[in-house]
């Protein structure tokens, strides 16, 4: 099983199953090598979630007969892949989603770390998993004359994705060919390593999209790998760093390119608070926000990393309401409480195919004006 985060399309795919019935078993499994990296220790992990998952359904009022078996063999099937072909090679954590129900049965492995969380609705929890989507939105891509490696990240921690060599000749037999003809075979060689190396960063972009590009490596090579770049990818480059190809930890590949992230991100906070000072087709505070995002309005969700507030959700249509609410407005359900909305306004958002901004350098910036959390509005 691949370890990779869910892309844009994964999110919004998942997001938009709804059943009638709060049947789809949700499972989050941390597996943060600093405190599972050992076989008992990962046992006990799992074996914590399953209990945590039974204990749930044991207390979970109003579920008919049926729902409740449905659930059951959702669980028991989720228990036996995780006790017993858990995808632990690379993965940092993992999520699956299943409903018996529905024939619904999905496992993802992450590449970082997750919180251990079970959850029973009528939908998969996507919230962490879009939390984690915005974690990867930067790729860094470093070349030399015949080596490439590839990385995915954000500006806290990158991680090594793919690594290219290609035989590049960097030396002739004596009475080969000539030197003009040999060092056109050399740059022809080069070349075309350079290609190779713009088409497998094409598709990983195409397999999951990444925000920004930095190129690193030799001054020369970037700027003739540069040129080779697909139109696309050329209008996602964010900078250059000089490093060394092949010796380079992630650490300091991070390190290098850093200061390069961070004023990117900051550029694109600051664009998008001041997009909100325009006026107009904005929302400001949670109880505009929700309005919005149940009259599917929002182009851009604004939210405090840290952003985290009681509300309630309807069981029924979803409608997501601030806390004190008891009866939904559209069908007269009473409404569940939530202790935290945040991933139910976040599933919300993916639902409508808006993007989610989480604001980390400008927190404070996005708390006086619009209590942590705000929206760019489609009309």
């Amino acid at each position: 099983m691949q370890v990779t985060a869910p892309d844009r399309d994964a999110l919004r795919r998942l997001a938009e199953v709804r059943l009638d019935r709060p049947v789809v078993l949700s499972l989050y499994l941390d597996l943060d090598p600093a405190q599972f990296a050992t076989p008992p220790a990962r046992a006990t992990a799992i074996r914590s979630l399953l209990d945590e998952a039974e204990r749930r359904l044991r207390e979970r009022d109003g579920l008919a007969h049926q729902d409740r078996a449905d659930l059951h063999a959702s669980l028991e099937r989720a228990a036996a892949l995780l006790q017993n072909d858990l995808p632990t090679e690379g993965a940092q954590s993992v999520a699956v989603f299943a409903s018996n129900a529905s024939g619904l049965f999905e496992v993802l492995a992450l590449p970082r770390p997750v919180p251990s969380r079970v959850a029973i609705g009528r939908s998969p929890l996507v919230g962490p998993l879009a939390r984690l989507e915005r974690r990867e939105r930067w790729c860094v891509a470093l070349v030399s004359r015949r080596d490439a490696r590839i990385f995915r990240g954000s500006p806290e921690s990158l991680r090594e994705v793919e690594q290219i060599h290609d035989v590049v000749f960097g030396q002739h037999d004596q009475g080969g060919w000539s030197q003009a003809r040999y060092q056109r075979g050399i740059e022809k060689e080069k070349d075309d390593h350079l290609r190779h190396t713009a088409e497998v960063l094409m598709k990983h972009f195409k397999r999951r999209p990444f925000q920004r590009l930095i190129l690193g490596g030799p001054r020369e090579v970037v700027a003739d790998f540069e040129s080779k770049l697909h139109d696309y990818l050329s209008g996602l480059l964010g900078g250059r760093i000089e490093v060394d190809v092949d010796t380079a930890t992630p650490e300091q590949v991070l390190a290098k390119t850093q200061p390069l992230f961070e004023e990117i991100e900051e550029q694109r906070e600051a664009a998008a608070l001041d997009r909100l000072g325009e006026g107009g087709r904005a929302a400001f505070n949670l109880e505009e926000v929700l309005r919005a995002l149940n009259e599917r309005r929002v182009e851009c969700l604004l939210l405090d990393e840290r952003f985290a507030a009681p509300g309630t959700i309807c069981p029924e249509c979803g409608w997501l309401g601030p806390e004190g609410e008891r009866t939904c407005p559209v069908d007269g359900r009473e409404l569940e409480q939530l202790d935290d909305l945040t991933d139910a306004a976040i599933e919300l958002t993916l639902q409508q195919s808006a993007e989610i901004l989480a604001v980390r350098r400008r927190r404070e910036e996005l708390q006086e004006r619009a209590g942590g959390i705000a929206a760019m509005l489609r009309f």
